[in-house]
């Protein structure tokens, strides 16, 4: 599985619905910081095809972005990549710590 962009809560809740684990990445589509951390994803990705990882942009999709930080008390930044086990946020992390790394490590 490569990295599949979401846009609104329903794509969320299926996301959810459909994975008991998986990545989310909150991108600005302005920040150089950013473009690092969604191409260390997209690697992440690429290495690791058996785990679902998503991302929406928050410019984009900013009502859904607020979502997620109220609804799983995360505070918003971005970049910054989400966890989820479980319909749980397991952990998160942002800006320069947003490396292929990282999320390995994450992922246990």
């Amino acid at each position: 599985m490569s990295i599949k962009k979401i846009d609104q809560n329903t794509d969320f809740q299926k996301v959810l619905s459909e994975n008991t684990k998986f990545y989310l990445l909150k991108n600005s589509t302005t920040c150089p910081i950013s473009m690092e951390a969604y191409n260390e994803t997209k690697d992440f990705s690429s290495n690791h095809e058996e785990i679902p990882v998503f991302y929406l942009n928050v410019q984009e999709s900013r009502p859904l972005s607020n979502e997620i930080a109220e609804t799983y008390n995360v505070k918003h930044e971005s970049p910054q990549v989400l966890l989820f086990e479980e319909g749980n946020v397991k952990w998160n992390d942002s800006h320069w710590r947003i490396t292929k790394q990282s999320l390995e490590q994450a992922w246990g």
